[in-house]
């Protein structure tokens, strides 16, 4: 399988960019990991808006559901164009049922909800949810392929059962919204620090470092994690793209 980053920012995009959004490959399987504000712009780069067969939300904040309603019209144009479409399905929880309740649009996408713990299959891929630490109800992801594993953590503060969640993957999609010492696990985000920590306990084969503050110098954030973790560590950047 193949991830590619489509955008990694925290809060807003910056200048030409992209908030969360990660586009994971199986041959011709194609879907998203979140789908924040810029992200169906960016996407274009890498694949058509009508070639997605789904998108799995994390949750309901801006910079990782933003740009749903663009990608909604962008389908019912499409549509009136008579271009080929794949059906395609949006992933998201039930705990905010109003927000669930706007996923599925017209004919142009439909919706289904994924529960904790239960495994949901699509296309090659399986995926299992954790539901995180955060203001707002938020779930991590387990995906296994073919023997590959990958985690993305989505947004939370640091806990233990993550580390559980994380064991001996393949790939930590981590996010890394502050740097060591910010006070920032009220707000529901990890420092490089927790990261580090968390890596240290699920010791996974590689982290990607994403959720990234607009702030510092986010090579330091590398350098902050490798104070815990020594495998490989990854900044998250536009385009980027790792084959497991």
């Amino acid at each position: 399988m193949r991830l590619t980053v489509v955008g990694y920012w925290h809060g807003y995009p910056e200048k030409g960019e992209a908030t969360s959004g990660y586009l994971l490959e199986d041959g011709d399987v194609k879907l998203l990991l979140d789908f924040g504000s810029g992200v169906v712009s960016q996407l274009q780069n890498y694949c058509s808006v009508q070639d997605l067969d789904g998108i799995v939300l994390s949750h309901y904040h801006q910079d990782h559901q933003a740009d749903i309603g663009v990608y909604q019209y962008a389908r019912l144009i499409n549509n009136g164009m008579n271009k080929r479409l794949k059906e395609t399905t949006i992933y998201g929880h039930q705990d905010d049922e109003q927000a669930f309740s706007k996923l599925s649009y017209k004919n142009a996408v439909t919706s289904q909800s994924y529960q904790e713990g239960v495994p949901l299959s699509i296309g090659p891929f399986t995926f299992t949810f954790k539901k995180t630490m955060h203001p707002v109800p938020c779930y991590a992801m387990h995906i296994e392929n073919k023997g590959k594993t990958i985690v993305y953590t989505a947004d939370t503060s640091y806990f233990s059962g993550l580390a559980d969640f994380t064991q001996g993957v393949d790939l930590l999609i981590a996010e890394c919204s502050g740097y060591e010492g910010d006070q920032i696990a009220q707000y529901g985000h990890m420092t490089s620090e927790d990261v580090g920590k968390l890596a240290k306990q699920a010791k996974p084969g590689k982290i990607v470092l994403t959720h990234l503050p607009h702030a510092g110098e986010h090579e330091q954030l590398q350098q902050e994690v490798a104070k815990h973790f020594y495998g490989e560590i990854i900044l998250a950047r536009s385009g980027s793209q790792l084959t497991l």
